[in-house]
């Protein structure tokens, strides 16, 4: 049985951008390297592995007579798209170091954050989690513990104080700085607390009493607050920052600088809160002559509210990318269900299965 390239998974459009680059048949795409890939527009590094992934697969399910001989393949494939990887990574660090951050970089930085009461409450590494007794599975599969998505000199990624200290550094640079309450996260403001009788905070509280410390979301305003005591029959919530009024003290680090198109959209992505692990399902085309970038939502996220997700990606893209990319379009394809078996079409099936075995019976005690 021959294979075809629009077989492989999560390939859809990119066939065509494949072909085009040479990559015409499922085993030239087991056999490619990710760096080749990466080449084409639309397709970044994690897209580029999961796609020879896919392609390997698919050539292992439907040649098993060669599955010992591909996966000796893939295993010699794999080691040397590592050992390239880590070579290029290698070489990187060494032509970054001790460059000077500059303003418009997009970059990668590692953040150590810690209270003034000595509380560290921010890391960039599972290891350095668990060293602060901090560390969340669920968090670590979202991806919580990694480096932070920053546009040198841009708000909006870091607070006040770390964007303004950033333009100081060099890559690979270990600093400390303190940041004081009203460039990290503000002085405390009395206004933003609130006293609530314990029968209206029921209310609120979906019938439930109120207890110390619980976090409380006011209806119709969406304020974040925390209970902070309950008094002669009222509810004292805060809704300032739980580090509002406290200097903070970072530890920072810029270990990478963002250079590839595809890897610039796939951070703005995962910072809107799409998981790493599925930006890859998300078909990225894009034209350069129109400034378009098409994007495709995978099945698995047509029925989630993504609204605000696609508009501020969007807007993202726009205003920080605008040399490149002017107009974003979102896919979204409903494939036409299948439609069931009426009663009549079933009874005819089964009656046209029947007859089909009982014919088959007659030839066999013919031949026989």
């Amino acid at each position: 049985m021959s294979l075809k390239l629009d077989d492989v998974k999560g390939l859809g459009k990119k066939a065509e951008d494949l072909k085009e680059a040479g990559i015409d048949s499922v085993e030239k795409l087991a056999s490619s390297k990710v760096e080749d890939l990466v080449e084409i527009k639309g397709i970044g590094k994690t897209s580029a592995k999961k796609l020879i992934e896919n392609a390997k697969e698919l050539m292992g399910l439907d040649q098993p007579a060669e599955t010992s001989t591909i996966d000796t393949g893939n295993e010699a494939i794999e080691k040397e798209e590592v050992a390239a990887e880590l070579k290029n990574l290698e070489e990187k660090k060494k032509q970054l170091m001790g460059e000077k951050v500059k303003s418009g970089d997009f970059v990668l930085v590692n953040i150590t954050g810690k209270s003034q009461r000595g509380t560290i409450f921010r890391v960039s590494s599972e290891e350095d989690a668990k060293k602060a007794g901090i560390y969340d599975e669920e968090k670590a599969k979202q991806g919580y513990y990694t480096p932070e998505f920053v546009i040198v000199g841009k708000s909006g990624f870091l607070n006040e104080g770390l964007t303004e200290f950033l333009d100081t550094m060099n890559y690979f640079e270990k600093k400390s700085v303190r940041v004081p309450p009203s460039k990290a996260f503000g002085k405390r403001d009395p206004k933003k607390i609130e006293r609530i009788g314990i029968s209206k905070f029921r209310k609120l509280n979906d019938g439930k009493n109120p207890e110390y410390g619980q976090e409380f979301v006011k209806k119709g305003t969406g304020q974040r607050g925390v209970v902070t005591n309950i008094t002669q029959g009222r509810v004292i919530v805060d809704y300032n920052h739980p580090l509002a009024g406290q200097s903070i003290d970072y530890n920072l680090e810029v270990v990478d600088k963002i250079e590839d198109f595809n890897e610039k959209i796939e951070y703005f992505m995962i910072s809107k809160g799409i998981p790493k692990e599925n930006v890859q399902d998300f078909e990225i085309k894009y034209n350069k002559a129109e400034k378009s970038l098409e994007i495709t939502i995978p099945k698995m996220f047509l029925f989630q509210n993504l609204t605000y997700v696609k508009f501020g990606l969007a807007m993202d893209l726009q205003t920080h990318m605008a040399d490149e990319i002017e107009d974003v379009k979102f896919i979204e394809v409903y494939e036409k269900m299948p439609t069931p078996p009426t009663p009549k079409d079933t009874v005819m099936q089964k009656v046209e299965e029947f007859n089909k075995e009982q014919s088959e019976e007659k030839q066999d005690e013919k031949e026989e």
